[in-house]
């Protein structure tokens, strides 16, 4: 690996997908890894292939998808965990067998149950069974890092690289370390590890104390050459480090950092909107790189320092990250012309003609509801129009009675099968008034655990974006729609996440890990 060079290892379908909440099948995450695949990064870490059916079939077919991107799968140091991590990976034009185990005393003695020995010879045999195998490239995480003590990680590293580890991944598992803690970790690997400066050191942080993309970067300028992270900064708990923000960081700071990556940093924007649309989580409207707010600017002063010269108060071109500046204004007189314009613009293409058909029937009836169609609604449109999920269930239509004395009343027709099959029922309000009366249509077991609301542009008229949560069992599912009416979106996002649930195939239960 170049010294100059910095890998970005892309764990969005692995550690992203542990958000509580962002469950994703197999059709989502093939999109996904081919935005990653365009985006340019080095390695997609695909899953975990010995935890579910699901995940196994995830890394099989990414395996078989991508080109020069190495694909990765995620094992336990257990000798049947990378069986059939191997055996998902045969596809793979680039394979990276990612195993190993924590090395502090809490996880020695609280989790694993082990000796610093035991440990140590387990993770030894883990990467010489890997390499039995025929995997050339390995790559061995020690859990929790970041709270062991230096000498045993140094002498597990010594042992790993010996038995053919070619990455090592020192996790800040807890998001514990500060910046300068955790640059000098690696510091200390270089200087006291042999065969150190042979092989890949990758960092990967966690975001519980909000330092995840600065200790990165200081890992970096201690001789880290591969940052794992995921696209929006989604993970366990507080989450991961983020692609963009140490994408750009490097980008931005060559001046002081002196390192290349990469990325085609123009589609950034277009992969954080498909993972946050496919995973319900939202992008909260001040995150740094892609939040809604990272390229707006509302005060008089600002805004004429940025209309004389943009560079006053952008250190960031939107454009090189694939935010168009200029915008056209879409209304109900636009033609299909127009409208399939602005969307190839926004970097949005389709499958069959009748994908764009579906598309803009729903833009005109969005049209007619409002004077101007944006850019966030027209994204929020397809979002809505395009689904992978089996559609056994379609919402055809929604009426609500409500009001200070009356008792919140709906009536529904869903389309199964060809039929039309209607009911209603009361709620509290209107929305649990339609969600009761899908659920006398749809006899599914579930809870609602979460149910948001969000305004996709300004004004009265703006559409409003609904994201919910079911739980059945240990699963959750994630609907999301967006209509002008918040009581249409709310059904339909509804039906979307029963959808999931219906098209769920069961399987063993899925064990995760708290780290990597």
């Amino acid at each position: 690996m170049s010294k100059t060079r910095v890998h970005i290892f892309d764990t969005t379908l692995r550690d992203g997908e542990q958000s509580p909440g962002a469950s994703l099948n197999v059709e989502e995450k093939l999109e996904i890894a081919r935005q990653l695949e365009k985006l340019g990064v080095d390695v997609i870490e695909a899953g975990f292939p010995i935890s579910s059916p699901g995940d196994f079939e995830a890394v099989r077919r990414i395996s078989a998808l991508v080109g020069d991107v190495t694909v990765c799968g995620l094992t336990r140091a257990r000798e049947k965990d990378i069986d059939v991590a191997w055996d998902a990976l045969r596809g793979a034009k680039r394979p990276r067998i990612h195993t190993g185990l924590g090395v502090s005393k809490s996880h020695l003695q609280h989790k694993l149950k082990m000796t610093e020995d035991q440990a140590l010879e387990v993770g030894v045999n883990a990467v010489r069974h890997a390499r039995k195998l025929g995997c050339e490239d390995i790559e061995y995480f020690t859990e929790d890092s970041g709270r062991a003590e230096p000498e045993y990680l140094y002498r597990v590293l010594e042992a790993v690289i010996k038995a053919g580890a070619t990455v090592l991944n020192i996790p800040d598992t807890t998001g514990y370390l500060t910046p300068e803690e955790y640059g000098a970790l690696f510091r200390g690997i270089l200087e006291h590890v042999p065969g150190s400066e042979n092989v890949t050191l990758s960092c990967h942080c966690h975001n519980d104390l909000g330092m995840a993309t600065a200790n990165a970067l200081a890992a970096v300028r201690n001789g880290a050459r591969q940052i794992e992270c995921t696209v929006n900064g989604i993970g366990e708990r507080a989450g991961n480090t983020s692609l963009e923000e140490v994408t750009m960081a490097l980008v931005t700071r060559r001046d002081s950092f002196g390192l290349d990556v990469g990325l085609h940093t123009e589609e950034i924007y277009n992969t954080s909107r498909m993972v946050s649309q496919m995973t319900g989580i939202l992008v909260q409207p001040n995150k740094a790189i892609v939040g809604a707010n990272a390229f707006a600017h509302s005060s008089g002063i600002h805004q004429d320092g940025v209309l004389k010269e943009r560079t006053t108060y952008e250190i960031i071109d939107p454009k090189s990250i694939g935010i168009m500046e200029s915008k056209i204004i879409l209304s109900a007189r636009s033609g299909r012309h127009g409208v399939r314009h602005r969307l190839e613009e926004l970097g949005i293409t389709f499958g069959p003609a009748d994908e764009f058909e579906k598309i803009y029937e729903r833009f005109l009836k969005v049209a007619d509801s409002k004077k101007v169609v944006y850019d966030e609604d027209l994204k929020a449109i397809v979002s809505d129009s395009i689904t992978t999920v089996p559609q056994t269930y379609e919402l055809e239509r929604v009426q609500v009675a409500c009001g200070d004395n009356a008792i919140p009343t709906a009536t529904v027709e869903l389309r199964h099968d060809g039929k039309v099959m209607r009911d209603a029922d009361t709620g509290n309000g209107p929305v649990d008034a339609v969600y009761r009366a899908i659920n006398r249509i749809v006899r599914v077991p579930n809870d609602l655990i979460e149910f948001t609301v969000q305004s996709v542009t300004e004004g009265i008229d703006a559409m409003a974006d609904v994201t919910i949560r079911l739980r059945s069992d240990s699963n959750i599912y994630t609907g999301r729609s967006a209509h002008t009416d918040i009581v249409v979106a709310s059904a339909k996002a509804y039906v979307q996440a029963l959808n999931k649930q219906l098209d769920r195939t069961s399987g063993r239960p899925v064990p995760m890990l708290d780290h990597v």
